[in-house]
């Protein structure tokens, strides 16, 4: 077999270098502060029990999808989970979608037409980019969580556009690599003034946020200005897959022209009993509730600890504590790892150079000890 191309392994070099490259990991019994499973849904045996026993019951006994929605896969559980997503969404309609990189891009690749425009905030998902980068529209980002400079933006453009151009906003409702939110409600109202298509990320706000985590949208109560919602479950709702909600002809358009939706083999009826059960174990809110002590205690360890200059604000289970340079961030990472803790580093590309960072992530199952910790074990490790 042939090596690798000349020009790809320069950049595996280049790679390794900077103190780069990245490597695959394994599950190591490490105390959790690194996972996207906020609420522990991923290992709950209850869940899982339950959605063995929901497929149990209705005679289903099916390892795969055996093919596209379009063809035979769609399975009599995705109208069932989606009629689910509708009530608990407050969405006139749902359409899932096999991860959440597939939504984005079968949104944005699709969606917007040529001669149209996209703001996008500077920090959105890599996902989202890369469905804007397949769209024949304009593209131009504007300065992360900064409303005034999306106004002037909005304004330039709908001014000098032609008739007949649409204009989209996107952003996300918690910031993957930031944690941080931003103002919701004045962004519904800039979207409404300048007649734009607003469509909120809200991957990382399911299952965190409002009384049964609803997301940041229905909390903010916006969800009438809302043109679409991307929600995924591979997150706080610990399972697998995505959702876009909006309006019905949204998605009858998403079934006719989303090429990551007719292109791909649908999920297996398991995936789909295991949404509809993580959904149903919202209902018992014991686990948003210890989520959300758990991060005002974090907070409040931050402060105790001196490090509030080093920390982005956060009100989410996402926290960021910027350590410049690739060699020092990994150093600290592996610290932890030595005194038990999983706190990934996060480095360039992933974020800007010069902001490299330690990513903490909080969970319901997290004690309150293990947040002390950790964070007495970081205040240490920044002094060094």
């Amino acid at each position: 077999m042939k090596g690798l191309p000349k020009k790809l392994n320069q950049k595996l070099e280049a790679r390794k270098a900077n103190n780069a490259l990245r490597k695959l990991g394994v599950q190591d019994g490490l105390v959790d502060f690194s996972s996207n499973d906020y609420l522990g849904f991923s290992k709950n045996e209850t869940i899982f029990d339950d959605a063995h026993k929901f497929l149990i019951e209705n005679n289903i006994k099916q390892n795969g999808a055996t093919g596209s929605r379009l063809l035979s896969g769609n399975h009599k559980l995705y109208d069932k989970v989606e009629q689910q997503l509708c009530i608990f969404h407050n969405s006139p309609s749902a359409i899932i979608f096999n991860s959440g990189y597939d939504a984005n891009i079968g949104f944005f690749s699709s969606v917007p037409q040529r001669g149209d425009i996209i703001f996008y905030d500077e920090y959105i998902h890599a996902s989202i980019r890369d469905g804007i980068t397949m769209s024949y529209a304009k593209a131009y980002k504007f300065k992360h969580n900064d409303l005034n400079d999306l106004e002037k933006r909005c304004q330039t453009e709908y001014n000098r556009s032609p008739k007949g151009t649409n204009i989209y906003i996107v952003t996300e409702s918690v910031f993957s690599m930031d944690g941080d939110t931003p103002d919701l409600v004045t962004l519904a109202q800039l979207s409404k003034k300048h007649k734009a298509y607003l469509i909120i990320d809200e991957a990382h706000a399911v299952g965190v946020f409002e009384k049964q985590g609803e997301g940041l949208v229905q909390n903010s109560n916006i969800e009438h200005a809302i043109f679409a919602r991307i929600t995924t479950f591979g997150k706080g709702m610990g399972c697998h897959g995505a959702a876009i909600l909006g309006s019905e002809k949204l998605k009858q358009y998403l079934i006719n022209f989303s090429r990551s939706f007719i292109y791909t083999t649908a999920l297996p009826p398991h995936s789909l009993a295991t949404i509809y059960t993580a959904y149903n174990a919202l209902q018992n809110t014991k686990n948003i509730t210890k989520l959300h002590k758990n991060i005002n205690h974090f907070k409040a360890e931050i402060k105790r600890n001196k490090l509030e200059t080093i920390f982005i604000a956060s009100h989410s289970a996402i926290h960021c504590c910027i350590v410049s340079g690739t060699t020092k961030v990994k150093s600290i990472a592996e610290q932890f790892k030595n005194n038990g803790f999983d706190v990934k580093p996060i480095l360039s590309p992933t974020v800007p150079e010069g902001q490299e960072r330690l990513r903490f992530c909080l969970h319901s199952y997290n004690s309150q000890d293990e947040i002390s910790k950790v964070l007495q074990l970081l205040a240490t490790f920044v002094m060094l």
